[in-house]
């Protein structure tokens, strides 16, 4: 039997993920090692793998088949587009990606003015206000914090995830649309999905039994 691996999000997905695969009778000891200078964590029971990786780079390693299994933020999968299949909602690391602003600015989109848009997710903006809005906008591709762009002056609005809404608050700026509910979810590399149809399908009716019982 081959193994199949897993590519998690660094950080508090891969924890709730682990947390929950846990729940399944799926562990894996060497990962709670913090010490660990290991990257690839195994366990050989069960014929798994696993892997820690930064978010962006979760759906590459599953589009090219270096892990037959990633469990990344919507927003991620959304922003990157890669050829995988989303299979799963686990539902945890819930948020929003939302238009937010000054409040003066909500007129500007009312009457699709042409305005600058700053964000990390490029696309993911560009397909809201292009596709969905038909508005015609400038989109400044940012790293940093992005609330800072309206303040500045830099740009009108931005399109960035909103969990609580209270770094927002501080700065003055509210929410002036919702572009999309996010949330972590499961993907599947197409051909994974086919080879190791049994196995995975296996894993993500268990998995859908344990949300529904949360």
């Amino acid at each position: 039997m081959r193994y199949l691996t897993f590519a998690l999000t660094k950080g508090r997905l891969a924890n709730k993920t682990l947390e929950m695969l846990e729940m399944l009778g799926i562990t894996c000891e060497e990962m709670k090692d913090k010490s660990s200078r290991k990257l690839i964590f195994v366990n050989e029971e069960l014929k798994l793998k696993f892997f820690l990786a930064k978010g962006p780079d979760v759906p590459t390693y599953v589009e090219y088949g270096a892990a037959d299994i990633g469990v990344v933020g919507k927003d991620t999968i959304v922003e990157e587009g890669r050829k995988v299949h989303e299979v799963l909602d686990l539902g945890f690391g819930k948020c929003r990606m939302c238009v937010c602003g000054q409040e003066e600015a909500r007129e500007l989109l009312r009457h699709h003015e042409l305005i600058r848009v700053a964000t990390k997710y490029p696309n993911i903006a560009k397909d809201y206000f292009y596709n969905k809005k038909h508005q015609t906008v400038e989109i400044i591709k940012m790293n940093g914090s992005i609330e800072l762009a309206p303040i500045v002056g830099l740009s009108e609005v931005i399109v960035d995830i909103v969990e609580t809404g209270s770094t927002l608050k501080e700065n003055g700026l509210v929410v002036l649309e919702e572009v999309c509910p996010l949330s972590a979810r499961m993907i599947v590399n197409p051909v994974s999905m086919r080879m190791e149809n049994d196995r995975i399908k296996e894993l993500i009716v268990n998995l859908r039994k344990l949300l529904q019982e949360g």
